[in-house]
């Protein structure tokens, strides 16, 4: 049966930044899959996209699930976590109780529901090996814990692909067009979809060197430490970029 309807949670890596359109706009995997979906669907589907950028999981769960719940999606993608396994301390063991009960009670009020992880950027980030151990981790705890139940598990994170140069921003820490694209054709195959076609990316080459660089750190690095000291987010004041389920087609990518 064809899915007719889509809302997806999370953070950046559902938002889609790192994809902007031209105009500045985030795309990115989800709006991808939304457009394989109304492809598959013969014309447009409902789709609703409440992910907002550096969100950890207790706000993505407390306050985007319920008001994505509330829009009777079909299909629900969660992701989350992302920001949790950054920050100086975490627990895995809570951060993959908490995302796999979320998803559980979701697909208990009909919706099916799928766990979507994000890609590895670690090998191009500083303080990488720490973040890919806990990165696997809990790709790991979310498997272990969705054995026997009907939730979906996208396991980008394990892509061997992904972690590639070539699929990342000029941050080093968000997908690109390329990468988006990937991430999406993974997704869409889990739900057994034709992959729609998908934008092309530029090449990595234009980027950053390396990570190592102080211009690296001057624009992406610093400022991101201080938005942790001083208690700020990348998402501060900002809204959903696709709050209620709109018409949604391949034309609008």
């Amino acid at each position: 049966m064809p899915i007719t309807s889509y809302a997806a949670i999370g953070d950046s890596y559902t938002e889609g930044m790192g994809d902007e359109r031209p105009d500045g706009t985030p795309r990115g995997w989800a709006d991808l899959v939304a457009a394989g979906l109304a492809h598959a669907a013969g014309g447009t589907i409902g789709y609703a996209n409440l992910a907002i950028r550096g969100r950890l999981l207790a706000p993505i769960l407390d306050e985007q699930l319920p008001a994505a719940l509330a829009l009777g999606p079909q299909l629900l993608s969660i992701n989350g976590g992302g920001n949790d396994i950054l920050r100086p301390s975490v627990s895995i063991e809570a951060v993959a109780d908490r995302l796999v009960s979320a998803a559980e009670r979701a697909r208990a009020t009909g919706a099916h529901v799928m766990i979507v992880s994000g890609g590895d950027p670690t090998r191009h980030i500083p303080l990488g090996r720490v973040f890919s151990r806990r990165g696997d981790a809990l790709a790991v705890a979310a498997r272990h814990r969705l054995v026997g139940t009907d939730v979906l598990f996208v396991d980008n994170w394990s892509d061997p692909q992904l972690p590639e140069l070539r699929h990342w921003s000029v941050d080093r820490l968000h997908l690109n067009a390329q990468g988006h694209a990937l991430a999406a054709a993974n997704v869409l195959a889990a739900l057994g979809v034709a992959i729609a076609p998908a934008p092309t990316a530029p090449d990595a080459a234009d980027d950053v060197e390396r990570p190592r660089t102080a211009e690296y750190w001057r624009r992406y690095v610093l400022p991101w430490i201080g938005r942790r000291l001083t208690g700020r987010s990348s998402g501060d004041h900002r809204r959903a970029k696709r709050p209620a389920l709109e018409p949604f087609g391949p034309e609008q990518l």
